[in-house]
């Protein structure tokens, strides 16, 4: 028979001592403070570095379109410190997931909400904490298989749902224009004949301009030329669409003598406005497969 006594302390054996080392939350406030500091650092110079070039501002842009959901400012993160990410968690809940980070791999930095405060005039905001990801390239997991896109009518089909204006064929368009949103009418009017990509990246970026168009009157095409090529590059990125011919040699020239902040807000229209169009396409899409798969059902 096993003896298990040797699990327990003999009658004149002493418990260990206790460390006297006590939780320092001076220290520790000290220490997320700086890695605040840090994260908005690094927030701001890659905003003035997306700003200077085209080619890190196409970058950004293939960031964001993988990571629609997340803000500008993280969106900037993940550029700067892991720009090839494709899907990202952190370490808790990778190993929910039964995964588990490789050895060596240090992590990187987005933002995520902490607790409300009180402005001193009295609005309500919210502070942003630090919080340390790792990519699923850092992981044992395997990489997702190639994505699967819709076929090129259900795609353009998608991109017209719930538009908000009318989209009308036309054959009198000007020289050199395959779509054209038109604020007095409020219209979008698409050339005739036009192969698949053509339309979807033509149709994207007019209905780019009718999304940021409020209906006021006050709407200027050539404010949002550059915001709605954007646009219309991130959502040909996220679905599938040929993109050899974009180019962003133009990013320093609009974003130039901005401050990091400004900077932002103009990233962020493109994001909103982009986010709008792929939310509408994405619930049509998920209603296709609902209904495909209560056909297989039945």
């Amino acid at each position: 028979m096993s003896s298990f006594d040797d699990l327990f302390p003999q009658e004149n054996e002493q418990p260990a001592p206790q460390s006297n080392q006590s939780f320092d939350k001076e220290a520790w406030k000290q220490q997320k403070q700086e890695q605040r500091e840090m994260v908005y650092s690094l927030i701001d110079d890659t905003a003035q570095t997306v700003a200077k070039d085209g080619t890190t501002f196409q970058k950004y842009l293939d960031v964001q379109s993988r990571f629609d959901r997340y803000s500008v400012a993280n969106a900037l993160l993940i550029l700067a410190q892991k720009p090839d990410a494709t899907r990202i968690a952190d370490f808790d809940t990778w190993k929910e997931q039964g995964t588990y980070i490789r050895k060596k791999e240090s992590g990187f930095y987005i933002l995520e909400p902490g607790d409300e405060y009180q402005r001193d005039d009295g609005t309500v905001g919210i502070s942003y904490n630090p919080k340390k990801m790792f990519d699923i390239s850092q992981t044992g997991a395997r990489k997702r298989e190639t994505p699967t896109y819709p076929d090129d009518r259900t795609r353009i089909k998608a991109l017209m749902d719930h538009a908000p204006v009318p989209i009308r064929i036309s054959d009198t368009l000007p020289e050199g224009a395959n779509a054209l949103y038109q604020p007095e009418v409020r219209e979008i009017h698409i050339r005739k004949g036009m192969d698949a990509s053509s339309i979807f990246r033509a149709l994207s970026q007019e209905l780019a301009h009718a999304q940021m168009d409020k209906g006021d009157g006050s709407y200027s095409r050539s404010n949002y030329v550059f915001h709605a090529y954007c646009v219309s590059y991130m959502l040909c990125k996220q679905y599938g669409v040929d993109t050899n011919g974009y180019r962003f040699d133009r990013a320093p020239q609009m974003l130039e003598g901005l401050e990091s902040q400004d900077i932002r807000n103009e990233l962020s229209v493109i994001r909103e406005t982009a986010g709008e169009i792929s939310g509408r396409m994405n619930r049509m899409l998920a209603e296709q497969r609902q209904q495909k798969r209560q056909e297989i059902e039945r």
